[in-house]
């Protein structure tokens, strides 16, 4: 495999690409467990239907996990609102047709949504009454089996130069309620200050979906509270604010 070419670099991760093949490369101290949980999650996808690059392969690079898969040429919304800002509303439509074409599929073997936030709430360093109020609320949410991304947002869909929508990054993929995920797509535009994105994303979502905003904003304190176990400081903060704001029924 050659490494010349390096695509992205993460905290905890570097992508290179090598002709067709894009490879991610974990740091050391990386969870191996959390490797092999994406590359299933990819693979679990896969048979989906859904255009997302294949894997071809788990493999360790100098003592690192790698998760090697097909290279998609193309540009990531996120490269394309940036550089055609007047075009945001259109690729916010196009953002919002994936993720609802995600939602039509369903996929059994892939972990619970719901399993996946209790454990990641029993986490926090929030008190003991405010994790029972996440808990119970969470419990009480309707009990879906809808593909959810987990982590979607421009960036992880690569626009390929016909038009054709590929996505990328399973590795926090579940199965359960399509409102919760859109929840957290809402949440990171909030955390790249992108509030006026954010805003219309929200309202697209709900009106092409069908779904009450109010629904939508019952999951933002369980999902603010799920993800503020991992990130930094300054996003921990921002997200355990949309949890003490809340008003609890």
């Amino acid at each position: 495999m050659n490494f010349d070419n390096v695509i992205a670099v993460r905290s905890n991760k570097t992508i290179y690409r090598d002709n067709d093949k894009c490879i991610k490369v974990f740091s050391s101290d990386y969870s191996k467990a959390d490797v092999l949980n994406e590359a299933l999650n990819t693979a679990r996808i896969e048979e989906t239907g859904l255009n997302i690059p294949a894997i071809s392969e788990v493999t360790m690079i100098d003592g690192k996990w790698a998760i090697v898969t097909e290279f998609i040429e193309g540009e990531t919304l996120a490269e394309l609102m940036e550089k055609n800002p007047e075009k945001t509303d259109e690729y916010l439509e196009k953002l919002v047709d994936i993720q609802l074409e995600i939602h039509s599929k369903t996929c059994p073997l892939l972990n619970k949504l719901k399993d996946k936030m209790n454990s990641k709430i029993s986490q926090t360093e929030l008190d003991a009454t405010t994790r029972y109020e996440l808990h119970t609320r969470l419990e009480g949410m309707p009990k879906h089996k809808k593909v959810c991304h987990g982590d979607l947002n421009p960036s992880n869909i690569i626009i390929k130069e016909d038009g054709t929508a590929y996505i990328i990054d399973w590795a926090h993929a579940t199965q359960g309620n399509a409102s919760a995920d859109a929840a957290r797509t809402y949440l990171l535009f909030c955390l790249a200050k992108q509030d006026d994105i954010a805003k219309k994303y929200l309202n697209l979502f709900c009106k092409k979906s069908d779904t009450a905003l109010q629904y939508v904003q019952k999951w933002m304190p369980i999902v603010a509270a799920s993800q503020s176990v991992k990130g930094n400081e300054a996003e921990r903060d921002f997200l355990l604010s949309w949890v003490n704001v809340v008003d609890y029924e």
